[in-house]
Formats: structure tokens, C-alpha cells, sequence
């Protein structure tokens, strides 16, 4: 299992389309095979910055997701609403305490 982090920057004024599709849509990334989780988060200094955090199966699981019509209707919507250019990261989770 690995981590994905994807930080995603924002016009203001479209926030709340990002939120709103985001809604609309979570569940579906979520029950994408090899997803364990999904979570958003919000920057405490910079409110026009997003992170999405999620866990994945595999490396191929990400993949067929990232390569799926869900994924490129999703990323299609939501490009149009970046203020800068998104990053992300794939990690391997080394230690975890609960």
C-alpha cells in the first residue's frame, strides 16, 4: 500500500465549483478498486490551496484510475479551475501510529 498527495492551487472564485464537484464525486474515487481511503484537506494559510490524500493498493491500482473516464472527466472540470500547476506525490507509508 502507498500513499498518493496531490496539492491542487485555486482561482478564489471557483472554490466552490471544485467543492461542490468534489461531492459529487467522492465516493466513486473512493470505491475505485485498490482505493483504501480519501481524505481533503484545506491549507490553514493559503485558502485557496487543496490537498487530496489517499491510500492505494498497488502502483497499477492508482493507474487504472488515473487512466479511467472517471478520472479524466473529473480532471477535465477540475484543471480549468487551477490558479497554478498541480503536484503530486506517490509515497511509501514507513511508519504509522494509531
Amino acid at each position: 500500500m502507498f500513499v498518493r498527495i496531490v496539492k491542487m492551487s485555486f482561482q478564489e472564485n471557483k472554490i466552490s465549483d471544485f467543492l461542490d464537484n468534489f461531492e459529487v464525486v467522492k465516493e466513486k474515487i473512493r470505491n475505485v478498486p485498490g482505493n483504501r481511503l480519501l481524505e481533503l484537506y484545506r491549507d490553514k494559510s493559503d485558502p485557496c490551496i487543496y490537498f487530496t490524500y489517499s491510500y492505494w493498493e498497488t502502483e497499477q491500482d492508482l493507474e487504472n484510475y488515473r487512466s479511467s473516464e472517471l478520472f479524466l472527466d473529473i480532471w477535465t472540470d477540475t484543471k480549468k479551475l487551477f490558479n497554478n500547476k498541480p503536484e503530486a506525490w506517490s509515497l511509501d507509508k514507513v511508519v504509522s501510529l494509531v
